[in-house]
């Protein structure tokens, strides 16, 4: 603008300054077209990323449920073998019933895999009506698992539904593998605004616990839906997972 009033007040014609103007802006304007298509063509390089991220991630829990369950039930059951034989089919069926789930939910998972234009997976994306399919594969002789729900009981969003039945797999899955524990408790709070979701065990662990890959996979599930996660032993002993996720997230809240 200054240099607009000296050059006028030089009685310099108009024409050559307006034609400057003119030239920046076309200069402008095609620079932010040319970032514009640059940040979409970033964007587009990293979406294959963020999806393989996202199934690695599924298959991770999946597989890791399964096998965990499968490989502690057949320790149970070798052990039960002559001591207390008619409690080995206990076990025996629970691996039936993990190895089930397992291939059910891996089927599902490499499905999504598959390329633009060949069949579509043919089972749903799991979610919180399997919550007591998930239960019965994982108890047996020597872990005890209920689910209780409250409020009222409905279909969720898909996403939210995925991550609570994600959130409880890997939960009774660390339950298995680490805490030693003969009891666990999954407690589904359907809220207004938010579901709450809390798996506890009686296992022995105790003090601080290191935030693992199972815990962080936990923990992104819900922080991606707005949600937040706590994950720590209980002063009265054994484990607690509770989130809440939050029902009605904008697009405006959700984080990037």
């Amino acid at each position: 603008m200054l240099a607009g009033i000296a050059y006028f007040s030089l009685g310099y014609p108009g024409a050559a300054i307006f034609a400057t103007v003119v030239v920046a802006l076309i200069s402008l304007r095609r620079r932010r077209q040319a970032e514009l298509r640059e940040a979409q063509e970033l964007a587009q390089q990293q979406r294959p990323v963020e999806e393989r991220l996202v199934m690695a991630r599924e298959l991770h829990d999946v597989l890791a449920h399964s096998i965990s369950v499968i490989r502690v039930q057949a320790g149970v059951a070798l052990h039960l073998m002559d001591s207390r034989p008619e409690q080995v089919r206990t076990a025996l069926e629970a691996i039936t019933a993990a190895s089930d789930v397992g291939m059910r939910e891996l089927r599902a998972a490499v499905g999504a895999l598959r390329r633009e234009g060949e069949d579509l997976p043919l089972e749903p994306t799991p979610g919180l009506h399997q919550v007591d399919a998930l239960v019965r594969s994982t108890s047996g002789p020597a872990l005890t698992v209920t689910v209780t729900r409250s409020g009222q009981v409905r279909t969720l969003p898909p996403e939210v539904e995925l991550a609570a039945y994600r959130l409880v797999q890997e939960a009774l899955t660390n339950t298995v593998r680490h805490a030693r524990a003969a009891i666990a408790q999954v407690c589904l709070a359907y809220g207004g605004s938010a579901l709450t979701v809390e798996v506890v065990d009686d296992g022995v662990a105790a003090g601080p616990v290191l935030e693992g890959n199972g815990v962080r996979g936990m923990r992104e599930r819900v922080l991606a839906l707005g949600g937040q996660l706590t994950a720590d032993a209980r002063p009265e002993g054994g484990f607690a997972v509770r989130a809440e996720i939050p029902l009605q997230l904008t697009s405006a809240d959700r984080p990037a």
